[in-house]
């Protein structure tokens, strides 16, 4: 592991410690879509603030997330699936801008919908579930 791998993934540490239990930190949690992305907004201690926030894949639809998220007086903490790499331009975008932003496997993505809302699978009648961290 280089030395910037290591300062980045001390900084993720960091980060982790400070969200974990705080209502002090957003997470936007963003099902990546190839037209679409669908988000949702909660604090760390499982307080959804907004279930179903839908926003193009472009600069406008980016805008309108970040004015949603600008609304509040908080950290804010971008997570998302990959998938394909239509994840990309929008975590590149997000982390130009300053942004906290992390990558979410699957399988904790899977875990979180099974504990926050109690839905066991990714259909919930055509409307595609909101990754969440």
């Amino acid at each position: 592991m280089n030395e910037v791998d290591r300062i980045r993934l001390e900084q993720f540490r960091q980060l982790r410690k400070e969200i974990r239990g705080s209502e002090g930190h957003l997470i936007v949690g963003i099902d990546v879509g190839k037209d679409k992305h669908h988000a949702f907004l909660g604090t760390a201690t499982g307080k959804a603030l907004l279930k179903r926030f839908v926003f193009e894949n472009n600069l406008a639809g980016v805008g309108k997330l970040l004015d949603q998220v600008g609304a509040g007086l908080r950290e804010v903490v971008f997570g998302m699936e990959p998938t394909a790499n239509y994840h990309k331009p929008l975590g590149d975008f997000l982390i130009h801008h300053l942004c906290h932003v992390v990558l979410v496997s699957g399988v904790a993505a899977k875990e979180n919908r099974k504990t926050l809302d109690g839905r066991w699978d990714k259909n919930d009648g055509g409307i595609r579930p909101i990754s969440r961290i």
